[in-house]
């Protein structure tokens, strides 16, 4: 057949109409992005991962991955309004804010040192005017890994750039950061960080730690103010518990805080009174050398073991759970995440595995099953993984 010039503009104007709406269809397939950490180049990367809204599957975008701008990324934290990133280099001792561009790109603005060094946990308030790092060794003179001291808990002001201000003051002793330690006067006894949590209500933040020599678990609990100063809840006195606690997740009604403990193989579920302090529900065991948690939309929680290379999930009521199974990842997940969107999608970060493995969680039960053509491939060594909603804020 052969077209006349207004037949020829017709046809033009249909595919063109066409490629518009395909085009238009496949960024409303996005559902959010996925920032993950990796460790082995120097510096770091941030490999970008885009969700599909149907599937579940996950595709690197063109750019991917970016630098860290630091040597070993080891934690991340994504402002409330989600217009900014945050990266932890453990290595470097930094912190560094990226904007985040409406195609998940990443560009890097400032970056600011923690007061001590070899930072492991980062978080932010809801409110956005907040965030704590987590040092595994206070800045007191002589100390290193080799010559361990405990470590410590800072807070930055976030600026309405995104930017981060000076620490906020603690005081003579300790001016820029507060002490994870068991006494005030007990500066000796070595306590290893491992994790933060910050209540939605942004009331209260708690950091667990362990010692080494003696198997001991803790929980310090601070509450928070205005200033962004902290207050030790309970005199300053840890919650003992377990052995070694390594992740931590709280509820979107601040009621709850679940406990994983790597060496008891379990997760502890606490209750938040009015005044921070906690009181234990239950404790519930998992798989081998649990890793990670995370909840999804306070139904279900999901930890990941990374002995066993599986994944747990649980039925949540009142803070106790009910296992529903265990389902296969990768090889060694060390993080855990629910899609940003809280469509029904889970993600996991495979350290030794190198990749991702992705699950739908049937919304009835919480139980898993994989995503398409999961796992996804990293470029190497993934060890934490946070993300973003795509055209609209999460549900």
């Amino acid at each position: 057949m052969k077209f006349g010039k207004v037949g020829q503009v017709v046809l033009v104007s249909a595919i063109a109409l066409s490629v518009a709406t395909l085009f238009t269809a496949c960024s409303t397939l996005t559902v959010g992005f996925l920032f993950v950490a990796t460790t082995k180049q120097t510096p770091g990367q941030i490999e970008v991962y885009e969700v599909n809204s149907e599937s579940g599957a996950l595709h690197t975008i063109p750019t991917s991955p970016f630098p860290s701008g630091g040597r070993d990324p080891i934690a991340e934290a994504v402002s409330p309004n989600f217009l900014n990133l945050y990266v932890v280099n453990d290595d470097d001792n930094n912190i560094v804010q990226f904007s985040i561009g409406t195609d998940g790109k990443l560009y890097p603005q400032s970056t600011v040192n923690t007061p001590g060094t070899f930072p492991l946990a980062v978080a932010i308030n809801a409110a956005g005017t907040f965030l704590y790092v987590v040092d595994t060794l206070q800045p007191i003179a002589g100390c290193s890994l080799t010559n361990p001291c405990p470590g410590d808990i800072a807070v930055y002001p976030i600026n309405s750039d995104g930017s981060l201000g000076a620490p906020v003051a603690n005081n003579g002793t300790y001016p820029t950061y507060w002490p994870l330690q068991l006494t005030s006067s007990n500066a000796t006894t070595v306590l290893t960080p491992t994790a933060m949590n910050v209540l939605a209500n942004g009331n209260d933040v708690y950091v667990t730690a362990y010692n080494a020599n003696t198997n001991a678990g803790y929980i310090f609990g601070f509450s928070t103010s205005s200033t962004g100063a902290l207050t030790p809840l309970n005199g300053g006195a840890p919650v003992s518990l377990g052995s070694e606690p390594v992740a931590l997740a709280s509820d979107s009604g601040s009621q709850y805080l679940y406990v994983v403990d790597e060496l008891k193989n379990a997760v502890d579920s606490f209750s938040v009174q009015s005044s921070g302090a906690l009181s234990l529900v239950g404790s519930t065991p998992t798989g081998n050398q649990p890793s990670a948690i995370t909840l999804f939309k306070d139904s279900y929680l999901y930890v990941s073991n990374s002995l066993d290379s599986t994944v747990t999930a649980y039925t949540v009521s009142a803070g106790a759970l009910s296992n529903v199974g265990t389902y296969a990842s990768s090889t060694n997940p060390v993080a855990v995440t629910a899609d940003p969107k809280q469509i029904g999608f889970l993600y996991t970060v495979n350290f030794l595995g190198n990749s991702l493995s992705g699950y739908q969680i049937n919304p009835t039960s919480g139980a898993l099953i994989n995503t398409q053509a999961s796992p996804y491939l990293s470029s190497a060594q993934p060890v934490a993984i946070t993300g973003i909603p795509h055209g609209g804020t999460a549900k």
